[in-house]
């Protein structure tokens, strides 16, 4: 039985925690909230209320990473608003757990804000530029954690995420003057993000990176306006006096490598 631990049990963690159940793993999973012990509880999940901070790690991290020789890392970095943080310094305090843990392979969820709009087409051979303190950090995370040779490390970058219960076209209803009409979306369903996590584990590619978005790239005009009608919300309208600037992703690799073609449309 493939033992796994996940850092984050949020809206993408919990969901993957119960498809690795469903697989045959055995599953620990991380909160920060003591109410939500009970959630991963009732669904089989091995709870833990681990907080990681700039400064130290409230938890226990060593009883959450035992036994386990996976290690998923899904925590975004909380850069907005009062409480911005150091994400970097928060991995850097897990490490040292996890180069003493049986972790052979650490999966840390990253995003493709690690590029800049200096491309049209990106790859995983593009060179990153992030333009943001976001991008910033997740860059210097990921190269902190595949330069350690204690465990090896596959970095997943995610486009923009949506769900039955999360899309953008919500806070964007309405709204006027919207930038960049004419920049392709780059997005991916929650769905696939956990089918493809479930193939990285079960064709054990590590000590690689990927790019995984869905192959389709309509403008953000048209999307967004097509999505407002869909769901009978009030289109938003788009500002064309600047130009727009965007890139596309290209996920080919994790079809290739992966096998993964089974995208699901939005």
């Amino acid at each position: 039985m493939l033992k796994i631990s996940i850092l984050g049990c949020g809206w993408l963690g919990l969901p993957l925690a119960k498809a690795l159940l469903n697989n045959g793993s055995s599953v620990k999973g991380s909160t920060t909230s003591a109410e939500k012990i009970s959630v991963l509880q009732k669904v089989g999940i091995s709870p833990f209320l681990i907080s990681l901070k700039a400064e130290e790690i409230q938890g226990d991290a060593t009883e959450f990473l035992e036994n386990s020789s996976v290690l998923i890392i899904d925590i975004p970095p909380k850069l907005r608003g009062l409480e911005k943080e150091n994400f970097v310094s928060k991995i850097q305090n897990l490490i040292p757990f996890i180069e003493k843990s049986s972790v052979e392979s650490v999966l840390f969820i990253s995003s493709t804000s690690v590029y800049g709009d200096d491309e049209p087409i990106v790859t995983e051979a593009t060179t990153p530029n992030p333009e943001t303190e976001s991008g910033i950090q997740l860059l210097a995370t990921e190269k902190l954690l595949q330069s350690n040779q204690s465990f090896q490390t596959t970095i997943l970058r995610f486009g923009g995420l949506i769900g039955e219960d999360r899309h953008p076209i919500k806070f964007l209803a309405g709204r006027k003057d919207v930038e960049n009409p004419e920049a392709p979306i780059n997005m991916i369903h929650q769905d696939d993000c956990i089918g493809i996590i479930l193939k990285i584990i079960t064709t054990h590619s590590w000590d690689e990176t990927f790019n995984a978005v869905a192959p389709f790239h309509p403008s953000r005009e048209d999307y967004y306006i097509l999505k407002a009608i869909e769901l009978g919300l009030a289109p938003p309208t788009f500002n064309h006096k600047k130009t727009s600037v965007g890139k596309i992703i290209d996920a080919t690799k994790v079809m290739e490598l992966l096998g993964y073609e089974l995208f699901r449309s939005f």
